[in-house]
């Protein structure tokens, strides 16, 4: 068996046609401004992934899905990293269950809209903000005749420029001035939202990672799923179930453009054989991690213990990466990275992954009231 092959072969299964189109397009061009990944994406479905076969979609299981990410993160990584946030969205709509009032209608409706359309969701949740949940609002909603005025900011943003649908986690002002959260689902092309440059850096600038701004946007009331009253225990499930599609699909993403250097060590037949096999044996370690997480998903475990999980593998899989991306590179060798700037790429695009949240610090307090019999729960 090659390497990867597991992964390109559930690529083509599911997608059939875009790994071969991705790898015709120069490298360079695919991870530039205006890169066609994302429309070669959504041309061939990729939208449609992980929606429901009865909503029209793919209908691709947890484990089919990050071997999917795998493969494509290791032909286009800001195509992944791009669309991380798509399947996050969509993997958080099927979680909400009997949670939101609405439920039902609005996500039977988005998916078939996603679906029929093959649309892609930008999401406005807190991923990306050291010290927040990922389901904390960014944005806020005040009542006005018919619906809510919603005010906010969201950067970086993927898929800012693409976006067909935004959803964000929104903070509600109550009568008492309180607040409660709510999910905001609206087309992307509302009066009041803005995409503004906020990326600078040249690792996965096709991502498309810019500021999106919300300036008193009219949204009618069948627009945001608001919360019931006494739903704190729902509210746990949903940022439980949150957690670990997110951590899931962000270390899938990222195995798979660590596995692109591999790749490069292994064509070139860099180093011995056994030097080799070692290199193998982390990045599919972390492989196997991100399946472990998905099988327990299509398990039906979403709880507190698959988030805990999740965590425990998302961590994992970052510090392996970091090890397996340095012997790669020195592997290749000093020549062959002065003269291919794709391994300099690949190489910091990879680290990436510390970026996303949480942070080390406080996922360390929290595995530590985890084992003293706390739930898992970030705030």
């Amino acid at each position: 068996m090659k390497f990867l092959q597991l992964d390109h072969e559930a690529c083509e299964a599911l997608l059939p046609g875009l790994a071969g189109r991705l790898a015709d397009v120069p490298f360079d061009r695919l991870e530039s401004p205006g890169s066609p990944a994302i429309a070669l994406f959504k041309g061939h479905g990729g939208t449609n992934l992980l929606v429901p076969r009865d909503a029209g979609g793919i209908g691709a299981s947890a484990l089919e899905s990050v071997r999917v990410i795998r493969a494509l993160a290791s032909l286009a990584p800001s195509l992944a990293v791009a669309t991380a946030m798509h399947h996050f969205s969509v993997g958080t709509l099927f979680s909400v269950g009997p949670l939101y009032e609405n439920t039902t209608s609005i996500r039977a409706s988005v998916l078939d809209i996603i679906a029929r359309d093959r649309l892609l969701i930008a999401s406005g949740f807190a991923e990306g903000r050291s010290g927040r949940g990922i389901l904390s609002p960014t944005v806020e909603a005040r009542a006005t005749a018919g619906g809510y005025l919603v005010t906010g900011s969201k950067k970086p943003c993927s898929l800012s420029r693409s976006m067909d649908l935004l959803t964000a986690s929104v903070a509600l002002r109550t009568d008492d001035g309180g607040t409660e959260m709510g999910l905001l689902v609206l087309p992307a092309d509302r009066p009041g939202i803005s995409v503004h440059d906020f990326w600078s850096t040249f690792p996965l600038v096709a991502a498309e990672s810019h500021e999106v701004r919300l300036d008193e946007v009219f949204v009618e009331a069948e627009h945001i799923l608001r919360t019931p009253p006494n739903a704190a225990e729902k509210l746990d499930e949903l940022n439980e179930a949150g957690v670990i599609w997110f951590q899931m699909i962000v270390a899938a993403s990222y195995t798979g453009v660590a596995s692109a250097l591999v790749d490069l060590v292994l064509r070139e037949r860099r180093g011995s054989a056994a030097d080799r096999a070692r290199l193998c044996l982390l990045i599919e370690t972390a492989a196997f991690l991100v399946e472990g997480v998905a099988r327990r998903i299509m398990d039906g475990d979403l709880g507190n213990d698959c988030a805990a999980a999740s965590l425990f593998t998302r961590f994992s899989v970052q510090d392996i990466i970091t090890r397996a991306v340095g012997q790669a590179v020195e592997m290749l060798g000093g020549m062959a990275y002065i003269a291919s700037p794709k391994i300099a790429y690949l190489a910091s695009a990879a680290q990436a992954v510390v970026f996303h949240p949480p942070s080390r610090m406080s996922m360390s307090e929290a595995v530590d009231d985890y084992y003293a019999g706390k739930p898992l729960y970030f705030s």
